[in-house]
């Protein structure tokens, strides 16, 4: 008796499995980076990386070493996820800085947001300046980002942010995003200070007034935390009087902090101004990887 050959079909499929939503390859990372006094000087102590956050040490001229971290991922979207942390022992100073502008994209409605978390800690008697570079929010980009910086009694820092909605120079405009943005430095355990920042697609629908962001692109503010923070005003006040028409800038001080805020309406003015405050307060040249 002939057989009689079955023919070859699809093995069966849920049929609510054709419309599954697509798994999405997402970007997780994480590195830590700890430093010790040895011998007098700032050593390395621990560095641990995973994923698309890495850290460097390139080589530098300064006593203080220079850590550059690293997203290997180009940049951040929904669902994506990254942690930096750096610990400074006692007596220990350090600048850390991003290698380049962090970019948040476009973000896919139904993905939670992309997520950048940063915790610094500083010993006592160590200083530690906090200089990432620009983030830049792309049009629909939607991001929630904390820093937190732990100080000991004694300790000091310096931290900067800047903040660009899209690219000027390449006519980009952002009309709708979710960014929450969370900045804390505490001593000894108790909040210093708060800096939380909020916007949204109706807040961009108000960003001419000036009340919000009186027609601004570009937004950076920078504090500094040492017991010595109220003498440095009027020194910067002075300074920031060549800042230019295109910036509109203030600083105030008080109670061990100053405190810089300013805005225009590109990144470029922002960072050349920001730039020579860094180099004042700090008493050091720029990291090597800003570029002016």
């Amino acid at each position: 008796m002939a057989r009689m050959n079955k023919p070859i079909t699809a093995p069966d499929r849920d049929a609510n499995a054709v419309s599954a939503k697509p798994a999405y390859q997402r970007a997780r990372g994480r590195a830590s980076v700890g430093f010790d006094l040895k011998g007098g000087r700032t050593r390395l102590s621990q560095l641990a990386q995973m994923g698309a956050a890495k850290a460097m040490l390139p080589r530098v001229h300064s006593a203080d070493p220079e850590l550059v971290f690293l997203n290997t991922a180009g940049g951040l979207t929904a669902g994506d996820r990254l942690e930096y942390e750096i610990t400074l022992g006692a007596g220990t100073r350090a600048s850390a800085v991003t290698q380049t502008a962090e970019r948040a994209y476009r973000s896919l409605p139904d993905l939670p947001p992309a997520r950048l978390d940063v915790s610094i800690t500083v010993g006592a008697g160590g200083h530690l300046s906090w200089l990432p570079q620009e983030t830049i929010l792309f049009d629909h980009a939607a991001l929630d980002r904390r820093t937190q910086i732990d100080l000991a009694e004694d300790a000091s820092c310096l931290a900067c942010e800047t903040v660009v909605l899209g690219r000027a120079a390449m006519g980009e405009t952002v009309s709708d995003l979710s960014f929450r943005d969370w900045r804390e430095i505490r001593r000894a355990g108790k909040p210093i200070y708060l800096d939380p920042l909020t916007l949204s697609g109706r807040d961009l629908d108000l960003a001419a007034h000036p009340a919000v962001l009186g027609g601004a692109r570009a937004m950076s503010s920078l504090i500094y935390c040492a017991p010595e923070a109220e003498d440095r005003l009027d020194p910067l006040r002075q300074l920031l009087e060549s800042a230019g028409a295109d910036i509109e800038v203030a600083a105030s001080a008080w109670d061990g902090r100053l405190v810089l805020r300013a805005m225009a309406g590109d990144a470029a003015p922002l960072r050349h101004m920001l730039g020579a405050a860094i180099q004042y307060l700090s008493g050091a040249a720029l990291p090597r990887v800003w570029q002016m």
